[in-house]
C-alpha cells in the first residue's frame, strides 16, 4: 500500500463522520452519445454500433445513426456488421482449442496437417508452422495473394495451390508483412483436425457455446444488416457487401455488437464463459496475447496523433499487441468494402471496447480511443479532430500525387501498336487469366477469376494505359505493356494509381504474359 493510501485510511478512521466515500467514476464519458454522433457526421459515416465490457459486465451495447443512407431504420445493438479481419482471432481461438485437446502444437509443421501445402521457397514450405500461419512472418509481401480471394470464384484449395507461385520479398521469418491468405490455410488446418469445415467448427465450438445467435461465419443477408457505404467517385454511397466465403477464416464473420461483446467477455476472462465453462485454457489465452512478430513503428507527422505512437508493437496469434499510456493493449481492425471496425482489449483492466461502422473512415478509432482515455482517467483529447486531420492530409497527398502524374503525362501521342495489337489472352502465374479485347474503339480488360474486375483502358502515354474499373469501389490502375523487337506485347504489369488504394489491391504483384 502506498504512503498516500495509508494516510487516507488513517484519516478515514480518525474522522469517519467527516469523510464521505468518493463516487465511483462513470464507466463512460457523459457526452459519449453526442461525441459519437458528431464523429459520424464528421466522417460521413451513416452508422455505428459500440460496446464496452468492463469487469465482466457489458456496460454499453448501443447503435448510432442509420443502417443505410436515405433509410430511417436506425442501427441498434442487434444490427449485424461484417467484422472482416476481426475474424482472425476466432480462427486462432479455434486452433487453440485443438492445442488444448493435444491434437495440435503451435509449432507443428503445416505440411504435417496439409500435405499438399506449398510455398514458393522449398525451405519455407518444409519449415512453415501453424504459428507462422497466424503471425505474418512468411517473407511474402504485404497482402500477397489477396486478389486470389477478393470477389473471385476460386475455392480455398485452389487459392492455396496458386499461392505457391508468389515469390517472397524478404527471407523467411525476418520481417512483418500482413497476409490474409495464410489465415485461409489456418482455417484449413482446423478443418483437417476437426473433420468439418471451418464454418461448422466456429459455429459449434464458439458461436453456440457463447450464445452468439446473430453470428454467421460468412456473409448471409438479413433484414438486420448494416449496409456498407464507400466513396464512389468522391461521393459516399451505399455499396454491395463483399461476399468472399473462401476467405472466411481471415475475414468472413458477420455479427451484431451485443454478441461480439460476449466474445470479448470470454477473451478478457481467459477463455471462461460466465466464469464457469471454458472454450480455451488460461495457457492458450496467454499464448494468443504473446508477441511473436515485431511490427515496425512509424512515427506520425500529425501532432495530434503522436500519443498513439507505441513504444512496442507486435503481432501475436490473431491479435495486434502494443502499449498505450502504460498499459498493454490487444487489438485488431477489420475492413472490407464499405465496412470497418476495431476490437480493443486491455486485459489488465478487464476492459474491452468495440466499434463497428458501415463506412470507410476512421470514425471507429475516434470512438475507441475516446472511450479508452476516459477509462484510463486521461484528460480529453479530441480524437475526431485528430483523425480528421490525418484523413485530410492523406487526401491532400493523394491529390498532389495525381497532379504530378497529370503534369508528367505527355501531350497527344499514340501507343506503339494499334489497339488490336494489344488484344488477346494473358496469364499471370499465380492469379490466372485475363483478357484484353478491342470494343467500341477502346481496349477492355477482364480478369477471368473475378467477374467484377472489368476495366476500360484510356491511353495515358508511351505504352501505358489507365484502367478505369466499371465497379467504382475498385481503385484505378496503370497498365504498362512491354513490346519486343518484333513489335509484339510480351508482358503487361499494373499498379494502383492512388496512394490511398488498399494494400489488398496488389496489382503491382501481377505480371501477365500472352497465352500462346
Amino acid at each position: 500500500m502506498s504512503i498516500r493510501s495509508c494516510l487516507s485510511v488513517g484519516l478515514a478512521l480518525a474522522a469517519p463522520a467527516l469523510v464521505a466515500a468518493a463516487p465511483a467514476p462513470s464507466p463512460l464519458p457523459k457526452d459519449l452519445d453526442a461525441y459519437i454522433l458528431k464523429a459520424l457526421q464528421t466522417f460521413e459515416t451513416p452508422g455505428a454500433a459500440v460496446a464496452v465490457v468492463k469487469d465482466g459486465r457489458i456496460v454499453l451495447a448501443k447503435g448510432y445513426g442509420m443502417k443505410k443512407l436515405g433509410d430511417p431504420a436506425p442501427v441498434t445493438e442487434r444490427t449485424r456488421f461484417q467484422i472482416a479481419s476481426n475474424s482472425k482471432a476466432f480462427t486462432a481461438a479455434l486452433l487453440a482449442q485443438f492445442v488444448d485437446e493435444g491434437r495440435l502444437k503451435w509449432d507443428d509443421r503445416v505440411i504435417d496437417h496439409l500435405p499438399w501445402f506449398r510455398l514458393h521457397d522449398p525451405y519455407a514450405t518444409r519449415e512453415f508452422t501453424v504459428r507462422d500461419l497466424l503471425t505474418h512472418r512468411s517473407g511474402l509481401g504485404l497482402g500477397a495473394g489477396d486478389l486470389l480471394w477478393f470477389r473471385s470464384g476460386y475455392g480455398r484449395r485452389e487459392i492455396l495451390e496458386r499461392f505457391r507461385a508468389i515469390a517472397p520479398v524478404t527471407s523467411f521469418r525476418s520481417a512483418y508483412a500482413y497476409d490474409n491468405v495464410l489465415y485461409i490455410a489456418a482455417g484449413e488446418v482446423a478443418a483437417a483436425l476437426g473433420g468439418k469445415s471451418w464454418e461448422t467448427l466456429v459455429e459449434e465450438r464458439i458461436f453456440q457455446p457463447l450464445g452468439m445467435a446473430s453470428a454467421t461465419p460468412v456473409f448471409r443477408a438479413s433484414a438486420d444488416d448494416a449496409t456498407p457505404h464507400a466513396p464512389v467517385d468522391g461521393i459516399v454511397r451505399p455499396v454491395a457487401p463483399d461476399r468472399d466465403d473462401a476467405a472466411a477464416a481471415a475475414a468472413g464473420i458477420q455479427v451484431n455488437v451485443q454478441d461480439l461483446a460476449a466474445w470479448v467477455k470470454v477473451q478478457l476472462d481467459e477463455g471462461r464463459i460466465d466464469g464457469t465453462r471454458r472454450i480455451f485454457t488460461e495457457a492458450r489465452s496467454r499464448e494468443m496475447f504473446t508477441a511473436v512478430t515485431p511490427q515496425p513503428i512509424r512515427p506520425t507527422r500529425i501532432e495530434s496523433l503522436k500519443p498513439l505512437t507505441p513504444a512496442f508493437a507486435a503481432y501475436g496469434l490473431g491479435w495486434e499487441l502494443r502499449d498505450y499510456r502504460g498499459v498493454k493493449v490487444a487489438t485488431h481492425t477489420g475492413a472490407l468494402t464499405g465496412t470497418t471496425s476495431r476490437v480493443l482489449l486491455v486485459p489488465e483492466k478487464k476492459l474491452g471496447i468495440i466499434a463497428l461502422t458501415n463506412g470507410e473512415n476512421r470514425v471507429w478509432d475516434a470512438i475507441i480511443w475516446r472511450i479508452l482515455d476516459h477509462q484510463l482517467g486521461l484528460p480529453f483529447h479530441d480524437w475526431t479532430a485528430a483523425f480528421q486531420e490525418a484523413r485530410d492530409a492523406g487526401l491532400k497527398h493523394a491529390a498532389e500525387v495525381q497532379a504530378r502524374l497529370a503534369a508528367a503525362k505527355p501531350a497527344g501521342g499514340q501507343p506503339s501498336l494499334p489497339l488490336s495489337g494489344f488484344a488477346g489472352a494473358y496469364r499471370d502465374a499465380w492469379y490466372g487469366d485475363a483478357a484484353l479485347a478491342e470494343e467500341n474503339g477502346r481496349l477492355v480488360l477482364r480478369f477471368k477469376p473475378s467477374p467484377t474486375f472489368v476495366g476500360d483502358l484510356e491511353f495515358w502515354g508511351w505504352n501505358t494505359f489507365k484502367v478505369r474499373w466499371r465497379e467504382r469501389t475498385i481503385p484505378d490502375a496503370f497498365l504498362t505493356f512491354a513490346i519486343n523487337e518484333e513489335g509484339r506485347p510480351v508482358q503487361f504489369t499494373m499498379k494502383a494509381i492512388s496512394p490511398l488504394a488498399d494494400f489488398s489491391f496488389n496489382f503491382h504483384d501481377l505480371s501477365f504474359t500472352p497465352v500462346p
